[in-house]
């Protein structure tokens, strides 16, 4: 007998991993059923998804006009709907935080590729999911690597080991960086991301906040958590056990791949749009990263290992800081100066609340852009 439909609520369906989800879906149509779609301020997309999965649930960041079948709701709603089975968090930045509670709360499965919800909040995300027996599967390609090797083990974890492309520029000099372009930033040698990403690879925050990520989804210390440089994207994680064996999971560079593990688990499904390795033609490079030349990398670990408020205000001061960048208001080495500047004026609170953690994010991302706005007056 077939199993039902898998019902989907997708946030953030608009975004890269949003709409790469729904590619998965298609492919799928008759193990995933969409029920609730959320979008940003891509209207236009987001209704031509409405009439292709004909969702019963749909939000938009800005007014739009629903087809009848369609009902208008919070992300939050959607995410706790009765009907849903797996929410995916697609959405960036603090707009993840409560869809993601309210999924939580409703004891839904939850599959989070959205990096700023655990950074932010982790303590408080991996406590209310345990209370709710809620299952957190992630679909960042490192995360995923980490949870798939650890599939079938019960002895204990030595450490786990996350690679880093390197972006763009790792093998640059300091001034060479500073005459880095918007366009430089955004051509990342091996993956296809969304723009804030992608300049977050660029500076290594991305590898940042997945240390992080790991420590919260894997309960694990800071000191077991490694980061090593591969430029091929090949290997996207590495769990090394007591015994001293090493587990890697390897695929080509593609998100897809990720998203459709989240969405199909326990099972693999065949799936022909996804490209497959050839060992016989891969080359693989590893090495250790110079830190010095990454101060966004090292911020974000000093940030996580000093907890409660701090990892929020690095999120906010960075999400300002790339966003300048972006806009060209700032250089390229002037991001990692003003998220510096603003946790350097950050008083923390070691055991947040939510508001707590939504207040900080308020006044870092001002910080940051007064900080950002009188050195661009100097």
């Amino acid at each position: 007998m077939d199993k039902p439909a898998k019902k989907l609520a997708i946030l953030g369906s608009t975004g890269s991993i949003g709409q790469q989800t729904l590619e998965i879906v298609e492919s799928f149509s008759e193990k995933y059923k969409v029920m609730g779609l959320a979008g940003g301020r891509n209207t236009e997309l987001l209704i031509k998804q409405v009439k292709r999965f004909r969702p019963i649930l749909a939000y938009s960041a800005t007014e739009l006009e629903l087809p009848s079948s369609t009902n208008f709701a919070t992300m939050e709603q959607i995410a706790s709907h009765p009907e849903v089975d797996l929410v995916v968090i697609a959405t960036s930045g603090k707009e993840g935080l409560t869809p993601t509670l309210a999924a939580i709360h409703a004891g839904k499965n939850i599959a989070l590729a959205n990096k700023e919800v655990l950074v932010m909040a982790g303590e408080i995300i991996t406590r209310e999911a345990k209370k709710h027996k809620a299952t957190i599967i992630p679909i960042d390609s490192e995360h995923s690597a980490i949870w798939q090797c650890l599939q079938g083990e019960i002895s204990g974890i030595s450490r786990v080991i996350l690679t880093a492309s390197g972006g763009p520029f790792y093998q640059l000099t300091k001034k060479q960086l500073a005459k880095v372009t918007v366009e430089d930033a955004l051509k990342h040698p091996t993956w296809e991301m969304g723009r804030k990403i992608t300049v977050d690879s660029a500076t290594l925050m991305n590898k940042g906040l997945e240390v992080i990520e790991a420590h919260w989804l894997f309960s694990l210390p800071f000191d077991k958590i490694d980061i090593v440089l591969h430029p091929q994207s090949i290997v996207h994680s590495l769990v090394e056990f007591i015994d001293g064996s090493l587990k890697a999971q390897l695929s080509l560079p593609d998100m897809r791949l990720p998203i459709q593990y989240a969405l199909s688990y326990p099972e693999r499904l065949e799936n022909p749009r996804l490209p497959h390795l050839d060992m016989t033609k891969t080359h693989l490079i590893f090495k250790r990263i110079d830190r010095s030349r990454f101060p966004c990398l090292q911020l974000a670990l000093e940030a996580g290992k000093r907890g409660g408020t701090y990892p929020a205000a690095l999120c906010a001061a960075d999400e300002i800081a790339v966003s300048l960048f972006l806009d060209k208001q700032i250089n390229f080495l002037k991001i990692g100066e003003i998220i510096d500047k603003t946790l350097s004026l950050h008083e923390g609170i070691a055991t947040p609340t939510l508001e707590d953690i939504l207040a900080t994010d308020k006044w870092a991302r001002e910080t940051a852009l007064k900080l950002a706005y009188e050195g661009n007056k100097c």
